[in-house]
């Protein structure tokens, strides 16, 4: 079973890579929180080689991700070192947009996920959080009605961005989430595969 939230706003949301530390920057914790403490730089400056490929390209991120055969989030993500780059798919990025081989490879590595605390402040950012909050209960109430008690998974996940035209004829944006649900399990302890660290 999925679980499946389509959220519509009222303005188009625009390419946005926050939180990369300049290549200047010291390696503070602070400087490099979308990343690691070791590699925080040389991620940064891959991300803008990525980014300056599409540019050059001339390639969409709805167009790149027909021809990956991916999502337009998850390619984006790809591009924002926000996602792993699978060998299947290494080869037709590369092709796509002239990357190099090192830079290849090192998509492929397991990323650092996360996010600076200041993309909040970015109105996009901070309006689809705000419209997640703000239905969130509601949301919650849903999912457990229509699912049972249990969550959507952003591990077995699908994000589209779109849009459409509303009956004014203006445009709106589409979010689709689509995340598979996972039931809370009652611990029965003869499920439990691991020894107890009670003493019997």
């Amino acid at each position: 079973m999925r679980c499946l939230a389509v959220i519509l706003l009222a303005s188009p949301i625009h390419a946005l890579l926050v939180g990369v530390p300049h290549r200047h920057a010291s390696h503070r914790a602070t400087d490099v929180k979308l990343y690691t403490t070791w590699d925080a730089e040389a991620t940064a400056a891959r991300v803008g080689r990525c980014l300056a490929a599409k540019e050059a390209s001339g390639l969409s991120y709805d167009e790149l991700a027909s021809e990956l055969g991916l999502t337009n989030t998850y390619t984006a993500q790809l591009l924002l070192g926000q996602a792993q780059l699978k060998p299947a798919t290494a080869e037709k990025l590369q092709k796509l947009l002239k990357l190099t081989a090192k830079d290849v490879k090192a998509m492929q590595g397991a990323p650092m996920r996360g996010f600076n605390d200041e993309i909040l402040k970015e109105p996009n950012v901070y309006r689809t959080y705000e419209a997640i909050t703000h239905y969130g209960l509601a949301i919650k109430e849903l999912i457990n009605e229509q699912c049972g008690d249990g969550i959507m998974s952003a591990i077995d996940f699908y994000l589209d961005v779109g849009t459409t035209i509303g009956k004014l004829g203006e445009k709106r944006v589409v979010i689709t989430l689509n995340g598979k649900f996972l039931p809370f399990i009652e611990q029965a302890a003869e499920d439990n595969g691991a020894p107890s660290p009670r003493a019997e």
